[in-house]
C-alpha cells in the first residue's frame, strides 16, 4: 500500500478530517500518557517523545519513503503546529471540542 504523506498533513478542520482526528487523539490521549509514563519511570521529560517519534519516522524510512520527502512533510506539520500554538496563545488557550 502506498501512503501519500502530503495527504497526512493537509486537513480541513472538519469533524470528518482524519488528520484533525489523529491530532486530537494524540493531544488528548497519547501526549498525557507518554508524559505520565516518562515521569513514573524516571525518564527525562520528552525522552520518549523524541526517541519514539524518531523510531516511528525510521519505520517510514524503512518503508522506502525518502528522507527529503519525510523532512518536508514533518517541517510542514511542525509549521502548522507552531501556528496553532501562536493562535491559541492569542485566544487564551487550546481549542476545545474540535474534530
Amino acid at each position: 500500500m502506498t501512503v501519500n504523506l502530503n495527504e497526512l498533513v493537509k486537513h480541513d478542520a472538519s469533524e470528518d478530517c482524519p488528520v484533525c482526528r489523529a491530532l486530537d487523539f494524540t493531544y488528548a490521549v497519547v501526549t498525557p500518557a507518554v508524559a505520565s509514563w516518562e515521569q513514573s519511570n524516571g525518564f527525562p521529560k520528552y525522552s520518549l517523545a523524541i526517541n519514539g517519534a524518531a523510531a516511528l519516522l525510521g519505520a517510514i524510512l524503512e518503508e522506502g519513503v525518502s528522507r527529503p520527502l519525510l523532512n518536508k512533510v514533518v517541517a510542514a506539520l511542525l509549521d502548522d503546529i507552531e501556528q496553532q500554538i501562536a493562535e491559541e496563545g492569542v485566544l487564551g488557550g487550546p481549542t476545545q471540542g474540535t474534530a
